[in-house]
């Protein structure tokens, strides 16, 4: 895979199955319009895939419970996404909303005639929306914000306390009109999910309906016809995906945690009966093994069932958990799919499952489950495999204090002696998995062997794994990925001789960490996105108010004692600084300050800037921007190694 092939990463979204009919919306690079394009198709059951429809950017099929009608999101050239509904056995598409800043994923009612969303909405004078007086305002000629809270702005969106996002019902069949938010500016919501009645819309929002500063959530329950909010679940932390079944049984994924140590907490299945006061949620699955993957979707009823994404060594598994399941092991949860492999999202109709699944050679395509019977329906990832991709080899290693320890090396073809790249994951409550990763493939296919690890600190290995590093960093996660690292140049064909160590976010920081305290393993290093400086980081990062004091500590001795820049002076190896200048996540001081401390100590260092991204540069940034980091990363280890 070269860094152009990007294009070829074609994703699919989360399908909608209703009866026969399956759609899903796809997602790819587009180079040249340096942007992503995508369209919805019709997935025949027979596996023929048939075009549905022919925007730039389509998205986000939901299909209303009669069967009807699809909604979808649709956003033309490079403007924000829009709702639009057209019926499934032809015609036109009909948009139905006109929003600044876009909507979010549509949610048909019971009734099949209404849809709930959210979508940010803008003060006047911001954001392109004209003032009070009808003026419009260039970005720098807008008012000073007034800030008074700590959870003010996040990466990757932006400012929330000037455009909220905020609850909207439009109704399919009722002329045009002005739409009015139901939800007021105070909080965000989130995950709208109809009652079974049609009467009310359940939403995620901030504990206390946004007036205290905190990361827990409850779940409220506003009124179809306009009212007020009421607390109706009140969670045990968190709540980010949910669902209610007609029994108005809430079932939910959460973490548990007391604030403000919310740190590493696997996140479990819950559920909660909804009545006349605030229901208290029962835990369905163990806290220690079982971390329910709510990034694949919501709960499904499934039967006496519930399907939940599940992360497990590097897997992302579709587990079954028995409705009256009491905090049940992972052993106890039916696999039903993602084996050595990763399921990206999944939904559920009658007796059938659709589910979008990732494997090394593939980004993703859509299977049909049906009893004991998998079939994969797309081959969407064919022109990439064409192109050449390297399989993943399992690799596992003891570390000092006798840990095991988890990963995967990628081998790039040809006899050897190849150079080794060891590449950190962020998080670092996250993990690696069995998917296709473009990082890998285009290193392994420049010839480079790629270690991959999911060390102490990362997710999908038990909650204790997670937690072990927790005012740890740089210990036993350090000592794992040189475990793996020994592990992986033990093979004849790897040049121990020949080694960088790269990373982003925390891998940015476990990078610096090693050049600093282990340097003499690596010829050379690349840092991106990173934290170097806990200090600073504290009152610049979007999240570093909160994520220090849990992780770290809150003491300013110990934050040092854990900031590779105060390092700083021991690395010796070439090092590459990349960073965003809209970094909000890791601000763009915390590569400036590394940078400038490497150069005053007379170490070979260079910085490179990407102008207009953010923290997620690698993962869905401008698609020139990703090959134009693609490139100077393969210059970069060409030069040293």
């Amino acid at each position: 895979m070269r860094p152009t092939d990007i294009e070829l990463l074609r994703t699919p979204g989360t399908p909608a199955l209703h009866g026969d009919l399956l759609l899903v919306g796809d997602s790819a690079p587009h180079a040249e319009g340096n942007t992503y394009r995508g369209a919805l198709w019709r997935i025949g059951l027979d596996g023929e895939t048939t075009q549905w429809t022919h925007g730039e950017r389509d998205s986000a099929p939901v299909l209303s419970p009669d069967g009807r009608r699809v909604a979808f999101l649709r956003a033309e050239a490079k403007a924000s996404p829009q709702l639009y509904v057209m019926p499934v056995d032809g015609g036109d598409a009909r948009r139905l909303t006109d929003l600044p800043l876009g909507v979010g994923q549509p949610v048909w009612a019971p009734d099949s005639r209404r849809i709930a969303f959210t979508a940010r909405v803008p003060e006047p004078g911001r954001y392109g929306v004209p003032t009070e007086d009808g003026e419009k305002l260039e970005p720098a000629e807008e008012a000073p914000r007034r800030i008074t809270r700590y959870d003010y702005r996040i990466d990757n969106i932006g400012f929330l306390r000037d455009r909220p996002q905020r609850l909207f019902v439009v109704d399919t069949d009722a002329p045009a009109e002005e739409l009015s938010p139901l939800t007021d500016e105070r909080v965000d919501v989130s995950e709208p999910t109809w009652t079974p009645d049609g009467e009310r819309i359940l939403v995620v929002a901030q504990r206390e309906w946004g007036d205290a500063e905190t990361e827990e959530t409850d779940l409220y329950a506003v009124p179809a016809a306009g009212g007020e909010p009421v607390l109706v679940v009140r969670s045990a932390g968190g709540v980010e995906k949910l669902t209610v079944t007609e029994d108005g049984t809430v079932w939910f994924i959460g973490a548990e945690f007391t604030w403000p140590f919310a740190e590493a907490r696997n996140p479990g299945l819950w559920s909660a009966k909804l009545s006349e006061g605030v229901a208290t949620p029962r835990r369905v699955t163990d806290a220690e093994t079982v971390h329910c993957f709510g990034g694949a979707g919501a709960p499904a009823v499934f039967g006496d069932q519930v399907l939940v994404a599940v992360l497990n060594r590097g897997a992302v598994e579709l587990r079954a958990v028995p409705r009256d399941a009491e905090e049940a092991p992972l052993d106890k949860l039916t696999l039903v799919a993602g084996e050595r492999a990763a399921v990206r999202s999944f939904t559920a109709d009658g007796n059938r499952i659709a589910a979008v699944i990732a494997r090394p050679d593939s980004a993703g395509d859509v299977v049909l489950i049906d009893g004991d019977t998998q079939r994969v329906l797309t081959d969407w990832s064919k022109p990439l495999r064409e192109k050449g991709t390297r399989p993943l080899e399992e690799l596992t290693a003891t570390a000092p204090d006798g840990y095991p320890v988890h990963g995967w090396l990628v081998r790039p073809e040809g006899e050897g002696p190849h150079p080794v790249l060891l590449v950190v994951h962020g998080g670092p409550f996250a993990a690696y998995d069995w998917g296709l990763f473009d990082e890998a493939q285009v290193y392994a296919s420049a010839g480079y062997a790629v270690v991959l690890g999911n060390p102490r600190g990362s997710a999908g290995y038990g909650q204790s794994h997670g937690r072990a590093i927790v005012k740890a960093f740089g210990t036993v996660d350090a000592d794992d990925l040189l475990a793996l690292l020994d592990a992986a140049l033990a093979q004849p064909d790897l040049d121990s001789s020949r080694v960088g160590v790269m990373g982003g976010s925390y891998g940015g920081f476990m990078t610096t960490w090693l050049s600093a305290h282990h340097g003499e393993r690596f010829r050379a290093a690349w840092s991106e996105r990173a934290v170097n400086a806990w200090d600073s980081m504290v009152g610049s990062s979007d999240i570093g108010w909160s994520f220090v004091d849990a992780y770290v500590g809150g003491d300013l001795e110990t934050q040092l004692d854990r900031s590779p820049l105060t390092y700083a002076d021991r690395i010796r190896i070439p090092f590459m600084v990349m960073h965003s200048e809209h970094d909000w996540r890791c601000p763009l001081e915390q590569a400036q300050r590394l940078y400038v401390a490497l150069k005053r100590n007379g170490t070979e260092a260079e910085m490179l800037l990407f102008p207009g991204e953010g923290h997620e540069l690698s993962r869905s940034g401008k698609p020139r921007h990703r090959i134009q980091r693609f490139d100077a990363i393969l210059d970069w280890w060409a030069r040293y190694l």
